[in-house]
């Protein structure tokens, strides 16, 4: 049985260290599935514990979703959420020291930034025939 493991474990490792972006455990699943058809959600769930127990992979969390999973091995980074297939994105720009964005006399220790929109395999919303941008009325 430890073989099976070990075999389904590089599978997971291999999938979430070449995605180059975030996955879900359901992405991680269907990935590994190619090398390894009989892999299950659970056993994904299981391995990915240990790979996070391990340090060799990490967590990334975002507001009313669940967890992704990447590669330990980046560095500092933020994420892009595409809101029409929900998928996560690395993105390597970072605006740099936040510090003034916080209340006087706080330290900022460390920040995390997400950014929301469409990613380019996503087309952009149509718009009605007629639809443009009217006053608002209050």
């Amino acid at each position: 049985m430890e073989q099976r493991s070990t075999r389904q474990r590089s599978a997971i490792r291999a999938v979430i260290e070449a995605a180059g972006r975030p996955l879900s455990p359901q992405e991680v699943l269907e990935a590994a599935q190619l090398d390894v058809p009989a892999l299950s959600l659970a056993t994904v769930y299981r391995n990915v514990k240990a790979l996070l127990d391990a340090g060799e992979i990490s967590a990334v969390s975002l507001p009313g979703d669940s967890p992704r999973y990447e590669s330990a091995r980046h560095e500092h980074h933020h994420h892009f959420q595409c809101t029409h297939c929900l998928r996560v994105f690395d993105v390597h720009n970072c605006p740099g020291d936040l510090a003034g964005l916080a209340p006087a006399g706080f330290t900022v220790e460390r920040h995390e930034l997400t950014l929301y929109g469409r990613c380019s395999d996503c087309p952009a919303p149509k718009r009605a025939a007629g639809k443009g941008k009217k006053a608002h009325a209050h």
